[in-house]
C-alpha cells in the first residue's frame, strides 16, 4: 500500500468515461451490498450506468483513479430551482473501495465537484442523502463542511405493484 501523501500526488480526478461502465456498476453492487444490505442485479446496475453515458441529462460521474485503475466514484445529478433559478447538485452513488478509505479520496473528488460548482456558477448548492444510521458517512460529510438539511425525505416506491 502506498505513502498517503505519494498516493495524493498520484491520484487522478476525472469525469467518467463510457469504458468505466464495469467498474461504476461494479461499485454500485458493492455500494447497496455494504450500506443498504441489498443485492443488485448485475445487468439492471451496468444498464443503470450505461444510461447515464447514453443521456447526459440523467448525470455524469466523477471517478479517482490511482495508476489506471479507478479507485473511487460519485455519481451527480441535478435539479433546478425556480425559486432560485439555479440548479441543486445532487451526489449519489459514492462508493471508495476499501484498500482507499480514510485516504481522502472522497474528499478529492468532493472538492473537484465544488470546483466544477463554483465555475459553472450556476450551482447554488451540492446535496446528497445519506442512509440515517450510516454514522460513518455522516461524520466524513461534515468534516468537509456539510450540514444535515432541515429537509426530511419522503417516498412511495413500488410502481410495479400498482
Amino acid at each position: 500500500m502506498a505513502d498517503k501523501n505519494l498516493m495524493k500526488d498520484k491520484l487522478v480526478i476525472r469525469t467518467g468515461e463510457a469504458e468505466d461502465v464495469e467498474a461504476i456498476a461494479h461499485f454500485n453492487i458493492l455500494t447497496a451490498r455494504e450500506t443498504e444490505n441489498r443485492e443488485l442485479a448485475v445487468e439492471t446496475a451496468v444498464s443503470g450506468v450505461k444510461a447515464v453515458f447514453e443521456d447526459s441529462s440523467k448525470g455524469f460521474y466523477l471517478v479517482a483513479e490511482q495508476e489506471d485503475e479507478i479507485v473511487g466514484q460519485l455519481m451527480v445529478t441535478d435539479e433546478w430551482s425556480d425559486w432560485n433559478n439555479k440548479y441543486y447538485f445532487w451526489i449519489q452513488s459514492v462508493y471508495v473501495r476499501g484498500d482507499y478509505r480514510k485516504r481522502r479520496v472522497f474528499s478529492r473528488l468532493y472538492r473537484h465537484l465544488l470546483d466544477m460548482a463554483r465555475i459553472r456558477g450556476d450551482v447554488i448548492s451540492v446535496r446528497l442523502y445519506v442512509e440515517k444510521d450510516n454514522r460513518t458517512a455522516k461524520r466524513v460529510y461534515e468534516s468537509l463542511g456539510m450540514a444535515q438539511s432541515i429537509y426530511r425525505m419522503y417516498e412511495i416506491s413500488g410502481f410495479d405493484n400498482y
